[in-house]
């Protein structure tokens, strides 16, 4: 998996994953979630286009850097989800906590 962090305007930062999202890269990219938070960035958005696939580990590390942004006094957004990404988050019925956007133009809409 690689993971490109760009700062889109101040206190946003875009995460970019390429690759699988499964039990191997989800500490990966739980610690670069922390950092940027850490580093001052409140809202974070995950841009999942290039994600063929995630596992339960992939949403949880999801669902930990959402925590830490919230606890930041930010948000975490996710953007690009393929149906494999977005059939998990409802099964789970996190899609209510980590709704889905089609594009990162969207989930960045009114940050």
């Amino acid at each position: 998996m690689e993971i490109d962090t760009s700062n889109v305007e101040g206190k946003i930062v875009t995460v970019r994953l390429d690759g699988r999202l499964n039990m191997v890269a989800a500490p990966r990219l739980k610690s670069e979630i922390e950092a940027v938070v850490e580093a001052g960035a409140t809202h974070v958005l995950v841009d999942l286009t290039a994600v063929p696939f995630m596992d339960s580990s992939g949403l949880g590390a999801l669902i930990a850097a959402l925590k830490k942004a919230r606890q930041a006094h930010g948000d975490l957004r996710i953007a690009g989800a393929n149906e494999q990404v977005i059939t998990v988050l409802k099964l789970t019925n996190l899609d209510r906590v980590l709704r889905p956007y089609d594009t990162v133009e969207e989930a960045s809409d009114g940050w």
